[in-house]
């Protein structure tokens, strides 16, 4: 079998001749990962004032960070800080086919390798990011019909991501979408199912019709939606704390649901003690 089909058959759980890898810096990866090119209409500002860098995206958000090395950043000032703003909202050159030839470029040269391109956000944590987290919290209750707009109009620019990555040979999208806190999700199943469902299908929907699969990271304990995130379309989950859930519980409901799994070393429990057994 090709690693394509490896990879394919794994996520369908139709009994493959091994499983997938992804292992970089020249060991054994079955996969060919890539993302957005540069937007041609943003360019980005960064600037340091004592101990704190700021820098902007192509949404409009200002976010900061401690200088000295660290990779993280929050949100300082959001795009919209009023819903007022919502109207104006500077939307990012996704259309732009110039973004994805790298993508295609890239997948071209490995035919048999499984093409997975990188989504620049999804639903909840592009719109997260939009409001700032702990306003948007607040908006989910307090504000339903702007956030039902702020939705609609992220759904509709990451709807035409995987349009323009299935036509540059892309055999799957895979989005970062943190919904679990420790020990539990971040937002319960009733209102994930009226606030978010309905973009989640309309993406996986787009994928699918394309011949697409749906690769998702979350950190966090999401048991409470893993059902939910699979009847939306989910057809792979990217955990980097798998030790957070009971593994044979985990397993037997991705076998239940045939959904795959893409699973690091558990970055919390296992990798930091170093021990190698």
């Amino acid at each position: 079998m090709r690693p394509r089909d490896v990879v394919r058959a794994n996520i369908e759980h139709t009994q493959p001749d091994r499983i997938g890898f992804n292992f970089d810096r020249g060991r054994r990866n079955d996969l060919v990962e890539r993302g957005l090119g540069p937007s041609a209409t943003f360019q980005e500002r960064r600037w340091v004032e004592g101990n704190v860098e700021y820098y902007d995206d192509e949404w409009g958000n200002l976010w900061h960070r401690l200088t000295g090395g660290r990779s993280g950043a929050e949100i300082y000032q959001p795009a919209i800080r009023n819903w007022a703003q919502l109207d104006a909202l500077r939307l990012p050159d996704y259309d732009n086919p110039e973004r994805y030839y790298k993508a295609r470029d890239a997948f071209a040269q490995e035919p048999d390798k499984f093409h997975v391109a990188h989504m620049p956000g999804w639903v909840f944590a592009t719109s997260r990011y939009l409001r700032k987290m702990e306003i948007y919290f607040a908006d989910l209750i307090e504000y339903r019909d702007e956030i039902e707009q702020l939705h609609a109009i992220v759904t509709d620019q990451l709807v035409q991501i995987i349009r323009n990555y299935a036509a540059v040979g892309a055999d799957a999208v895979f989005y970062c979408e943190d919904l679990g806190t420790q020990d539990r999700v971040l937002i319960g199943p009733p209102m994930w199912r009226d606030v978010f469902a309905k973009h989640y299908r309309r993406l996986t929907g787009t994928a699918h019709d394309l011949g697409l699969k749906v690769i998702m990271h979350s950190c966090g304990y999401n048991w409470a939606l893993l059902d939910d995130l699979a009847e939306a379309g989910i057809d792979c989950f990217q955990f980097d704390q798998p030790a957070v859930y009971d593994l044979p519980e985990l397993a037997a409901l991705l076998k239940r649901r045939r959904v795959g799994l893409l699973s690091t070393l558990d970055i919390q429990r296992v990798l930091p003690t170093g021990d190698r057994a």
